[in-house]
């Protein structure tokens, strides 16, 4: 028997489908296109594992500890959202609705919460705390891979937010334990 997703969002997709169809739609522009498969690569892994391992050159002390502090807690982050993602089912824009288009290979069915978002946001947090000049750079970065998941046709505008509320949630969670 397929799992079914809570009726919570069956109302939400129907409430969000023609945003994430309009957003979506820009994605025909080849340059847009190739700029939102770029932050969706960039915010699979390698952005975040440069950042972690960056730490103790950016840190005249200290620098290991936060790194470890960064990889534990996109660790607990991961696992959080897997338990969250298995348990609501929510299916994928592309797959409930036909007009939308999926411009980008999806993982598995189901889109909320959006882990690209919730790792970018998590990290942004991270990075405000402890290399605040960083910030000018990371947050271009941050809003492009939290719009590439409803351009790409992968996700809701509610999968996003979500992913972005339980990043922030992760990071300011963690950051006493980070000394």
């Amino acid at each position: 028997m397929k799992p079914r997703a809570p009726a919570v969002f069956e109302r939400l997709d129907l409430l969000e489908w023609p945003y994430c169809q309009r957003l979506a739609a820009f994605s025909i522009h080849r340059p847009w296109l190739a700029t939102l498969r770029l932050a969706s690569k960039a915010g699979d892994w390698p952005i975040w594992v440069a950042l972690i391992l960056a730490q103790p050159g950016l840190h005249d002390s200290g620098g290991w500890h936060l790194a470890a502090h960064y990889g534990l807690t996109a660790l607990v982050a991961i696992a959080f959202y897997r338990l969250v993602k298995t348990r609501l089912c929510r299916e994928r824009p592309f797959i409930t609705f036909s007009g939308i288009a999926c411009r980008e290979p999806a993982r598995d069915r189901y889109s909320f919460p959006s882990g690209h978002t919730m790792h970018a946001v998590m990290f942004a947090t991270l990075v405000a705390a402890h290399t605040p000049w960083l910030l000018p750079w990371l947050l271009p970065v941050v809003a492009l891979i939290a719009v590439s998941r409803v351009g790409l046709g992968l996700h809701y505008i509610s999968d996003v937010l979500a992913g972005a509320a339980i990043g922030y949630g992760i990071a300011l969670t963690s950051l006493p334990l980070a000394g």
